[in-house]
């Protein structure tokens, strides 16, 4: 048998083999780019896996270094443009800001002002949904009911007195709602929300 036809005929090796003979320069180019050791640890790891799981897009007689160190310095440097977008937030203050207030508490808040609210006159409720959930202007509730100006300003103000007095609420107090037509119902100015 002829040893040379052999070796044209043995089984092309797997590219993944070779991966491992460049982590060395692999680390110490990471290591020239970030400057921390653990940083450029993670950088060829990140750069390993990308690596192995692309290993079809790898075209197999080119440079696998070169390969490989555009992989690392890519990622490198999608990683900076991402922290570039990123904000440090080590107490906690940002998030703590960005907390939402659970909708359960105002969605019970909101079926004590439903029920409250059926329990006043016609007319105030109606002036209440005209100025304060639907917005309009006195004026122009005042027209729609068909009466004077302060007709409706007067419903509206023993209306929010009578709600405050019956949800036992104090002047100052702000009422917990989700709903903001319902907020803007209880507010003391006409198209506040």
């Amino acid at each position: 048998m002829n040893p040379k036809k052999s070796a044209d005929k043995a089984p092309p090796c797997d590219p993944r083999d070779e991966i491992v003979t460049h982590l060395k320069p692999m680390r110490a180019f990471a290591l020239s780019l970030t400057r921390d050791m653990a940083r450029a640890d993670d950088l060829v790891q990140d750069t390993v896996v990308k690596a192995w799981t692309n290993i079809d897009k790898f075209a197999a007689g080119t440079n696998m270094r070169a390969w490989l160190f555009t992989i690392l310095r890519n990622t490198f440097y999608s990683e900076r443009r991402k922290a570039k977008r990123e904000v440090a937030d080590v107490d906690g203050a940002m998030t703590e800001r960005m907390a939402v207030k659970p909708a359960h508490d105002g969605n019970l808040a909101l079926t004590d002002f439903r029920r409250v609210f059926e329990q006043l006159p016609a007319e105030q409720r109606e002036a209440l949904i005209l100025v304060g959930a639907q917005g309009f202007a006195y004026e122009e509730a005042a027209a729609m009911c068909g009466c004077a100006v302060g007709t409706v300003k007067s419903r509206a103000n023993r209306g929010r007195k009578r709600l405050a007095e019956m949800l036992g609420m104090r002047e100052d107090e702000a009422m917990e709602l989700t709903d903001q037509a319902t907020v803007a119902v209880i507010s003391r100015n006409p198209g506040v929300s």
